[in-house]
């Protein structure tokens, strides 16, 4: 597998930054933050990690060693309330409004940018390969405008044991692909396998990989006996519409309210509410299509539908369709 097309050396050539992004539809970019800041809230999380049972306290908590036993992943309910305490903490939430990423972000798309509230946090055990992220576009959850662009910051060192994220260079270009219901984070994967076009290098602490919501991309598995923790921060031009949900919490059921509740400065609370940006309605076709998927595949016994009835489950608005997901989901699991 060919290496990501390193940027490091043009981080401040906006030509030459927006020619590759155009292009490959990505952008990497070695030692963009500084890694005091990860480590912070690095550590910040695997407190928050420790004290429900994710990692094993007889490691030090700085070598984030994993507690198989609390295994659990998104969106079951013993991981979203885990993960409600990480979502809550103010140092979080700062990090997309970094000067570094703003300036790369608006050099590409030569307008002021804003970054998405939503927010999000990963938090991947090991050794569950099969929950390994699918090859996927952040288009399908994301919406609004396509010239919407994830900035996936690892909190720690990503050597290959750990996995990461691989990227299939110049998938941008051809709208959005086939899909199917698959196991991990979306509940979906790209049928196109790509062949030829995947790239992927080891990450450093402070390294950010930047790319478009149309790039195909997909989670490496993680072989090594650590929690591996990234975070994906979202931008887009404030003249671009953006979808309701980029708006809200990520997968949160409580409120701003009480996400700020224990902040010490208000600075960045509602900082989205001053553009006045246009919100364009959210397209469901997307999911309706993965879902009904979903339910054939989960009805022929295919255990690869539990993850989109889980996402069913935690979040859907009908309370028959949540319902029939729920009796597939305990089916299947009894299997």
């Amino acid at each position: 597998m060919q290496p990501f097309l390193d940027s490091t050396d043009v981080v401040n050539d906006e030509l030459e930054l927006r020619s590759r992004a155009q292009r490959d539809g990505y952008l990497f970019i070695r030692g963009l933050l500084s890694p005091d800041v990860l480590e912070s809230l690095r550590l910040q999380f695997l407190k928050i990690a420790c004290d429900a049972g994710w990692v094993r306290r007889d490691a030090p908590l700085e070598d984030a060693v994993a507690n198989l036993d609390g295994f659990c992943v998104e969106p079951e309910p013993e991981y979203m309330g885990v993960y409600r305490h990480m979502y809550e903490l103010q140092e979080f939430h700062a990090l997309q409004h970094h000067p570094s990423l703003i300036g790369v972000i608006e050099g590409i798309l030569e307008e002021p940018v804003m970054p998405h509230a939503r927010i999000i946090g990963r938090t991947i055990f090991p050794q569950r390969d099969v929950f390994t992220t699918p090859p996927h576009q952040d288009f399908i959850p994301i919406q609004g405008t396509a010239d919407t662009y994830t900035a996936w910051i690892p909190l720690g060192d990503i050597p290959p044991a750990l996995g990461g994220l691989q990227i299939a260079s110049g998938s941008h270009r051809r709208g959005v692909y086939d899909f199917r219901p698959a196991m991990g984070a979306g509940g979906i994967a790209v049928t196109d396998p790509l062949e030829g076009t995947w790239v992927n290098t080891p990450f450093k602490q402070g390294d950010v990989l930047i790319f478009h919501s149309m790039v195909v991309h997909k989670g490496v598995s993680n072989s090594s006996d650590r929690l591996r923790m990234s975070i994906d921060a979202r931008y887009q031009k404030i003249s671009d519409p953006i979808a309701p949900g980029s708006l809200l919490p990520h997968s949160q059921p409580h409120t701003w309210e009480e996400i700020y509740a224990d902040w010490v400065s208000s600075d960045l609370q509602y900082y989205w509410q001053k553009w006045n940006m246009e919100v364009k309605a959210y397209d469901n076709s997307y999911h309706e299509k993965r879902d009904q998927m979903g339910f054939d595949m989960a009805e022929k016994g295919d255990k690869r539908a539990i993850s989109v009835l889980q996402r069913v489950v935690a979040r859907d608005t009908d309370p028959a369709k949540r319902a029939r997901a729920a009796d597939l989901l305990e089916r299947l699991e009894a299997q």
